[in-house]
């Protein structure tokens, strides 16, 4: 059985299904292919696409690595002609998942990786997972931040730093936030974005987000939502108690790009986000006599995240019957309820 290597597809090889393992800036693997290519226990052997230009690179760069490389123009065409499938991977357009995912599931493979987020609202993600249900066939969503090792060590210390006070979640981009009519494919921050900043927090703290109270609301002259932010007051959280405050906020006219996430203990502090690890803890003062202050303390970060191959390793980890999935579509699908609320106030 460790000699296994498990036979695995991917649906779209576009940018998060291929192209970013190009970016020479963000920490690789960064893609679904190079993430599959690193794990010796995968074995990569078709993928999909309508875009047959970009799919014949994929297969010379498949091929180069040692893969078998089959393309096909449509998934229908591929689980026609390869069976037995261990891994689906499903990387494509929000407004495909419904389609794309429950034709992965009823293609039958052990497990199916499905990108954020699961669909364009609950509604088509319920569907999802009464296809899985039916044919049970277990689905994973790549929400990332649950694989990162940065932010195991987050939830290790948060531990440390007492009774948990507040919990702030910012997300600030140029990106649009919210208007009726990008529901129809999904192309709005809120959704595409904001299901990876209300994942995180739920998974962090372990606690449900409901009924929020929204403000801050921003819309520019073409009535699209630049800016909001959600407050909860009281989330009960099983791991840490009751949470008396968590905030929730997205900025869409910023000229930066910033995901953090800023948690207060009362005796210390846990500062994360894209590029950011940070870990407070009370002690002496060395500004005022008789005072505590926080202090920055020195930490052994991780050399990489693995933010994407700890995905891969999960899933392979599932399968090898060794670990549960990290990511599991209940989970995600409450993170759409939460994100659907938030749009009702908008």
């Amino acid at each position: 059985m460790e000699n296994k290597k498990y036979k695995t597809v991917l649906i779209g090889t576009g940018r998060i299904g291929f192209l970013l393992g190009f970016d020479k800036k963000r920490e690789q693997p960064a893609s679904h292919t190079m993430a599959l290519l690193k794990n010796k226990k995968i074995e990569l052997c078709a993928g999909c696409d309508t875009d047959l230009e970009r799919l014949k690179i994929w297969q010379k760069y498949v091929k180069s690595h040692g893969s078998e490389g089959l393309v096909f123009e449509s998934g229908s065409e591929l689980y026609k002609n390869i069976k037995k499938i261990d891994i689906a991977v499903v990387a494509v357009n929000e407004s495909a998942h419904l389609e794309e995912c429950i034709r992965a599931i009823e293609a039958r493979p052990r497990l199916v990786i499905l990108e954020k987020p699961v669909a364009l609202n609950s509604f088509e993600a319920q569907k999802i997972a009464d296809c899985a249900e039916k044919n049970k066939v277990p689905v994973m969503v790549n929400h990332e931040r649950r694989f990162d090792k940065n932010y195991a060590l987050a939830m290790q210390w948060m531990e440390k730093i007492g009774e948990i006070q507040k919990v702030e979640a910012e997300l600030d981009s140029g990106l649009r936030i919210y208007a009726k009519e990008f529901e129809k494919d999904g192309t709005y921050s809120l959704l595409h974005d904001g299901t990876h900043l209300v994942d995180i927090v739920r998974f962090l703290c372990g606690t449900e987000l409901e009924k929020p109270v929204v403000t801050g609301v921003f819309k520019d002259e073409k009535k699209i939502v630049r800016n909001f932010c959600a407050h909860y007051n009281f989330c009960k959280s099983e791991k840490f108690g009751d949470v008396p405050e968590i905030c929730i906020k997205m900025s869409g006219r910023s000229k930066f790009f910033e995901f953090r996430i800023e948690i207060l203990g009362t005796e210390g502090k846990i500062c994360i986000g894209n590029g950011i690890a940070d870990f407070y803890l009370r002690k002496q003062s060395k500004l005022y006599t008789g005072f505590y202050s926080l202090e920055k303390q020195k930490v052994r970060l991780p050399k990489k995240t693995q933010y994407f191959s700890g995905m891969v390793e999960n899933a392979v980890g599932f399968l090898d019957g060794k670990m549960p999935l990290l990511s599991p579509l209940k989970e995600a699908i409450e993170d759409l309820k939460v994100l659907e609320e938030i749009k009702e106030k908008l």
